[in-house]
């Protein structure tokens, strides 16, 4: 009998998400403002996180860093934008990573330690998950925005207790209790962590994101974002206390080994933050309320309070379906499934841009409007 190939197990557990509705394929296509072009087929496009539009500044490409910031890979452009993100976060330093992700795994991983205790959000970003392995700590996850569950289990033991949320949770759109986290944490003498990188731009004055807009920012201790969502650009970046980002510079493995984010893209950054944000940000604003007004009327329901809209589907077959359909007739909103969201809890996320015009959001009013009849009718 002929041996199995190594391999095989791959194989099987591709067929395994097959079978499941699961499996994933690439799509290659080229955005341009509000469009997406997939096959030389144009797609009003509602899966950007580009959130203000803010339109393209050209930029010079320099050579690229092809080293650590702590070995060469470092010039004055770091720290200008570095210190724009902290003014803007209400901190006192800031440190940029090479994409958000990295930034949530580095910083979380620097400062929490074994024996310490981390409360996390259910819902909280894979980033965020996998940081928390990596610290050794006890990790205690509690019901998204449970105010009383976190309470609860903020009694546990724990060196040092960590809170650990998003802003704006990025599947359902909703917006973090972060009022009541930091009273709590204020109590327990807990130390507050933020990922707002779906509303650092986009909420608060001048955009500076959900603790501003709750008028908690001075009680954030650890500030993690993006400058691939609101900014249009690329990377990702922390604010903090002097001495926590000092702890990051020298313990954050995801900052000292790898090299540099490019400081053309570093430079990028800073002039779309320099930008007029405020007009496209009142823009985004204004298309987000005509979307959701308009999904409203057609019969979806619709509870998001931001510029992230997800259509619950439930069944993972029926939103690729659903999905398909869709950009069959025009418009191009990803099913999302497990494990990016719990089984059976499927969905088409939209997210609203400032790219978007009236006419865009009238014509794809009007494809949701036959899908409605299609799907729930």
């Amino acid at each position: 009998m002929a041996l199995k190939h190594k391999l095989n197990f791959v194989d099987k557990e591709l067929e395994i998400l097959k079978k499941n509705n699961l499996y994933r394929k690439l799509r290659y296509g080229t955005s341009q403002g509000s469009v997406i072009t997939i096959n030389n087929k144009k797609l009003i496009n509602l899966c950007s996180n580009d959130y203000l539009g803010i339109p393209t500044t050209k930029i010079q490409i320099k050579q690229l860093q092809s080293s650590s910031r702590l070995v060469s890979g470092n010039d004055e452009s770091y720290w200008k934008l570095e210190e724009a993100l902290a003014k803007h976060k209400s901190h006192q330093s800031g440190l940029i990573y090479p994409t958000g992700y990295m930034a949530n795994l580095g910083a979380i991983s620097a400062i929490a330690k074994k024996g310490d205790l981390i409360l996390s959000d259910e819902l909280n970003h894979a980033s965020i998950i996998e940081a928390c392995k990596l610290t050794d700590a006890k990790i205690s996850i509690y019901n998204h925005n449970d105010m009383d569950d976190l309470n609860k289990k903020l009694k546990q033991k724990g060196k040092n207790k960590f809170v650990i949320t998003e802003g704006v949770f990025s599947m359902d759109g909703d917006i973090s209790a972060l009022k009541q986290i930091t009273e709590i944490a204020e109590k327990t003498k807990a130390i507050t962590i933020v990922d707002d990188a779906h509303g650092d731009f986009v909420l608060g004055k001048d955009g500076k994101g959900t603790p501003n807009h709750f008028n908690v920012s001075k009680k954030i201790d650890l500030y993690i974002s993006s400058l691939s969502k609101g900014l249009g650009s690329f990377g990702g970046y922390l604010t903090s206390h002097n001495n926590i980002v000092d702890l990051c510079i020298n313990k954050s493995k995801s900052f000292i080994y790898t090299s540099a984010l490019p400081s053309f893209l570093v430079e990028y950054s800073y002039k779309r933050f320099q930008s007029n944000r405020e007009r496209q940000k009142k823009k985004l604003e204004k298309n987000t309320k005509h979307l959701v007004k308009g999904l409203k009327q057609l019969g979806y329901e619709i509870k998001s309070p931001t510029q992230i809209i997800p259509i619950i589907i439930g069944d993972e077959k029926k939103a690729l379906e659903f999905g398909k359909y869709l950009y069959d007739n025009g418009v191009f909103a990803q099913p999302i499934r497990y494990p990016t969201v719990p089984k059976n809890q499927a969905r088409l996320r939209i997210s609203v841009t400032a790219w978007l015009s009236g006419t865009d959001i009238e014509k794809a009013l009007g494809i949701f409007e036959k899908a409605h009849k299609k799907f729930y009718d």
